[in-house]
């Protein structure tokens, strides 16, 4: 068996590359978001026998050119880069590291919302040009706000953990999460988008990206958030209708956004966002820290070894369990 692990991206932590060497295996690094015939490339050369997917897409034709794949370990928790039911037709597992960068990806959520709705870039800006913004100056305190949670997953209950110390109410929507997971937050469970959407004086958006989910938030649910409100986003910039959210924006319908994901990544460097300072961007670094960095690469690089030593690895830590089932691996 080859000892290649791929890695599509530049890096991985060290405490993560120590755990390939200890298992006898290499890494090989892709360039940053490279290209799907690039990362096919390179697992054909190196006849990798894994790859933690970092940057880029790995689809059905890198899947199906893939001679030695046996797993594909996600570098968090979005999987929309991957072809899962292709994946599962040949029975190769995609896991994900569950959990792992949940608390850099909530005080990344929280320092969005507290950067957008505090107006801190404009406000920097102003001061930077000579202008003194006191008089006239009306700010939002967000304590006793409303806090819309889109998902109760790891890095949601995280982020409700920081706002209720800030004095936030939660609010959450969630068909997939057990009743105790809001109980045990103290979040208030409502039954549809609908009523989470006019709810909301700030929604934050935790859920996976798939056919469903896709610009869920559009020029329709935008319109029933109330007037003023705030939205972040985290997860996955396909779940917002970009051009809806600038108009939106632009209308004074919301007041601001905070995002940390966009629908192509990386964004155009003439995006329209670039012209609004109500809309704060940053590069989809919210789980890029020292410390999560090196808890989602060693759960990467773990999950890996389990599947190629044949050991049982957790259902939930799937990401295409029904598919292989219904493939008839597993």
């Amino acid at each position: 068996m080859s000892k290649v692990i791929l890695v599509t991206g530049p890096d991985l932590a060290p405490t993560a590359q120590e755990l390939v060497k200890t298992h006898g295996f290499e890494t090989v690094h892709t360039p940053a978001y490279s290209a799907s015939d690039v990362i096919a490339d390179f697992l054909v050369k190196t006849d990798a026998v894994a790859v933690v997917s970092r940057m880029g897409r790995i689809d059905a034709d890198v899947i199906a050119n893939a001679p030695s794949l046996k797993v594909i370990s996600k570098h968090g928790v979005g999987v929309d880069n991957i072809d899962l039911a292709a994946a599962a037709q040949k029975g190769i597992p995609v896991l994900k590291a569950t959990g792992a960068n949940a608390i850099s990806v909530a005080e990344h959520a929280i320092t969005l919302m507290l950067t957008t709705v505090k107006r801190i870039l404009p406000l920097d800006t102003g001061l930077r040009t000579g202008k003194w913004e006191k008089p006239g100056f009306k700010g939002v305190e967000l304590a006793g706000s409303t806090l819309a949670l889109m998902g109760l997953g790891a890095i949601a209950q995280e982020t409700g953990k920081i706002a209720k110390g800030l004095g936030l109410k939660l609010v959450g929507y969630d068909p997939f999460a057990s009743q105790s997971c809001f109980d045990d937050l103290g979040v208030e469970r409502v039954d549809n988008l609908e009523t989470l959407l006019a709810r909301a004086d700030i929604l934050s958006l935790h859920c996976p990206l798939n056919d469903q989910t896709r610009e869920m938030i559009n020029e329709d649910s935008i319109r029933l958030m109330p007037k003023g409100s705030y939205i972040v986003n985290t997860a996955r910039g396909g779940l917002i209708d970009e051009d809806a959210l600038l108009a939106a924006v632009q209308s004074g319908h919301l007041a601001g956004a905070g995002l940390d994901t966009f629908a192509t990544e990386p964004p155009a460097a003439d995006h329209p966002f670039w012209q609004e300072p109500r809309i704060v961007s940053t590069p989809h670094i919210g789980g890029v820290t020292h410390q999560a960095n090196a808890r989602v690469g060693c759960e990467a690089v773990r999950g890996i070894f389990q599947i190629l030593d044949g050991e049982t690895v957790a259902k939930d830590r799937y990401a295409n369990w029904a598919l292989l089932v219904e493939a008839g691996h597993r």
